[in-house]
């Protein structure tokens, strides 16, 4: 069995038994907390079902770590993250940016990820990756933003950021002021996982997320598809990022295109680089 191919196959069938819950008061049917700790609607539901049908048609036994069910203990090595719906929130305004994030690990460290599909949910497109084969949407190979050359000035004229501060608190707005005021073309989405395959694809040029909120589950997948097209993720303290693959475990980090960008972002926010 491919591991590859399950992913591939189990997001799209999130894709096509959750197109018709998008924005709809059934889809938006809040049915308690899930193990992340968000509330869970019912199209999240239908998403982690749709996945866990194809796992069990495959006779795939992996511990599983989903959003919604938590930790569940298999027979097989390694471990299948599960963030069945990324951007619920975006769903149930039928705001067309949402996906499903999977990935399969080795162990129970993001580092150890070596199969990844993500598939953005509004549009169908397939983004994958598997360790050292390279990433790709839709079969064809992309990579990170290379292009960019900076100017002497402060300012980063034509760096595109996404920046996720929903939530933040005060600290966090504070350490990122230099990065809001010095960059012209900043970002938010609402799907952490799909923005970080928009830095792959060479459409953002960084991504950040420094609130202490985001999960193993959300990141995972886009984590090897990033470093696959080219990129780099760093921990607030300027290492590169890895972390437990755990639903309590709360992760910060910059993904960049370049060293180049992560130096200069790092210095605004004062991490050593």
């Amino acid at each position: 069995m491919d591991i590859l191919d399950l992913l591939k196959e189990a997001c799209n069938q999130v894709y096509y038994q959750t197109r018709g819950l998008v924005g709809t008061k059934q889809g938006n049917e809040k049915l308690g907390r899930g193990a992340g700790g968000d509330i869970s609607r019912r199209i999240d539901v239908v998403a982690e079902a749709a996945v866990m049908e194809i796992v069990k048609k495959h006779n795939f036994n992996p511990t599983i770590v989903a959003e919604e069910s938590g930790t569940i203990n298999g027979e097989d090595d390694g471990f299948l993250v599960m963030d069945a719906i990324d951007g619920t929130t975006n769903t149930s305004r039928a705001i067309p940016f949402y996906c499903c994030s999977l990935a399969y690990a080795k162990d129970v460290k993001l580092a150890s990820v070596i199969d990844a599909a993500i598939i953005d949910l509004s549009r169908g497109d397939l983004y994958h990756a598997s360790d050292q084969r390279g990433a790709f949407m839709n079969n064809t190979q992309i990579q990170v933003s290379k292009s960019l050359k900076f100017a002497d000035s402060d300012n980063l004229d034509d760096i595109l950021v996404g920046l996720n501060l929903s939530g933040a608190s005060p600290g966090v707005i504070m350490s990122l002021l230099k990065v809001i005021s010095n960059v012209n073309h900043i970002r938010q989405f609402g799907a952490n996982a799909l923005e970080l395959c928009y830095l792959a694809r060479g459409f953002l040029d960084a991504y950040i997320d420094i609130r202490g909120k985001i999960r193993a589950t959300d990141l995972a997948a886009a984590y090897l598809i990033v470093k696959e097209a080219g990129g780099k993720l760093y921990s607030t303290d300027g290492l590169k990022l890895d972390s437990e693959i755990d639903n309590k475990a709360r992760i910060s980090f910059l993904a960049v295109s370049s060293d180049e960008i992560f130096a200069r972002l790092a210095d605004y926010m004062q991490i050593s680089s």
